[in-house]
């Protein structure tokens, strides 16, 4: 038996079809605590929606109070709490708790057992000896296991193969489609070669040019030498990138973005998206236009587009007009506004991803048109969104998901390039 949480139905509002076999309750208050987010124009609230929807059509099998069957054998009850205190405290994780320990004594054998996201009521729930766990989908590897690049080291002729431009067999290694090699020589380790694995030939295949840069942004570190590869390369459809703040995550993406749409010419526009915390939700009544309302919101974008036109008037060939700022090419949006749309031939970015539900990845993915390309940053250790934590967020999921596909690339960055002070920073605070 199984009391699901509000947080739960918000965060997955298919969840109640995830139970297979299992007898599930939602108690009264959880379903009037959902029925306050139904306005909501934001992920949450159109969760909000959905989940009443669902739990809406199943009325035409039976009664809710009675219990409902689901096609996966599971029980689906919806309990109402007629205490006194019930009445005086609308509190859902209260109700919970009083129906958990009403129900105890009558079912010792198979719960109830509380299904939460919220951790205060998991240990609430500890603390009056009511089991509770966590709502978890399929467990995702943490993006810090999956980095998407490896240090080999290779016998000489395999080095020397490569040196030459030459691909070589790699069935060996047992790596995932588009994974990056830095592969060094075993007797010198000093000789080295960076490459690619290529899963349709199972080979690695060297990289061209380690030094390409985009806009004045030059690769500091092997990290960023794997990261501008796949930003630029026009296979692999979907980027991913992770890693702690000033590992140059947001700057390579947007610079490769600025270098295909105006030296290249590959894409129309450069499209930002970056959720607003909390995600997704209205931006309420700040003074001004869209643009006036986003800008604070927007600011670590705008920070990196002029850091990117400060290096370019360096180069003595400029690849971006002098005004960069307001150029057409370049849109930044939120990402609350992103539904129902469909976008082709365009550079997009989703920042700060890790904010970001499956769901919410999902709808954003989805939108993709034909002749695009999409890159989602984030670190999965700086989490604002309080329905997500390192493993259950969007972009870990995502990574996990898309390892094995031929059309995506994960890299996560460990180098810190900000400033020695920002790199001390995060290793000591």
């Amino acid at each position: 038996m199984l009391i699901l949480d509000t947080n739960v139905l918000l965060f997955d509002p298919q969840a109640i079809f995830h139970f297979p076999e299992k007898s599930l309750l939602i108690p009264l208050a959880v379903v009037e605590e959902i029925d306050r987010f139904k306005y909501d124009s934001s992920e949450t609230g159109r969760n909000a929606r959905q989940v009443a929807i669902n739990i809406d059509n199943l009325r035409t099998r039976g009664s809710l109070k009675d219990g409902v069957k689901l096609n996966n054998g599971a029980t689906l009850k919806i309990v109402g709490d007629s205490s006194a205190e019930s009445r005086q405290d609308r509190d859902a994780a209260d109700a919970i708790l009083r129906l958990a320990l009403k129900l105890t004594p009558h079912v010792p054998q198979e719960g109830p057992i509380i299904i939460t996201k919220n951790v205060n009521l998991r240990l609430k729930a500890d603390a009056l000896g009511i089991p509770a766990r966590d709502y978890e989908q399929a467990t995702a590897r943490d993006t810090n296991t999956i980095k998407g690049w490896h240090i080999k080291d290779m016998e000489q002729h395999a080095i020397e193969k490569l040196k030459a431009k030459l691909p070589i067999p790699a069935e060996k290694y047992k790596l995932h489609p588009n994974e990056y090699v830095f592969a060094r020589q075993k007797d010198n380790p000093k000789i080295a070669q960076c490459a690619k694995y290529t899963a349709q030939t199972k080979e690695l295949w060297p990289l061209d040019d380690t030094t390409k840069h985009c806009c004045g942004i030059r690769p500091l570190n092997l990290e960023q030498v794997f990261t501008i590869d796949a930003l630029l390369d026009d296979n692999i459809k979907l980027v991913t990138l992770a890693g702690k703040a000033g590992t140059g995550k947001t700057l390579l993406a947007i610079a490769a973005g600025l270098h295909q749409v105006f030296a290249m010419g590959k894409f129309q526009k450069l499209l930002v998206f970056r959720p607003t915390m909390p995600v997704s939700r209205d931006l309420g009544y700040l003074p001004g236009d869209i643009n006036e309302k986003m800008k604070p919101w927007m600011q670590p974008v705008y920070d990196a587009l002029d850091f990117i036109r400060a290096q370019d008037k360096k180069m003595p060939n400029r690849t971006l007009p002098n005004d960069i700022m307001s150029c057409q090419e370049i849109l930044i949006e939120p990402l609350t506004y992103i539904r129902g749309r469909s976008i082709p031939n365009q550079f997009i970015i989703i920042d700060e991803a890790q904010n970001l539900t499956p769901l919410e990845v999902k709808t954003a993915i989805t939108r993709v048109g034909n002749g695009s390309k999409i890159i989602l940053t984030g670190d999965p250790a700086q989490i604002d969104n309080p329905y997500v934590d390192a493993i259950s967020n969007g972009l870990t999921q995502l990574v996990d998901k898309f390892l094995s596909s031929t059309i995506s690339a994960h890299i996560t960055l460990l180098k810190g390039e900000r400033s020695e002070l920002a790199e001390t920073a995060s290793m000591l605070l």
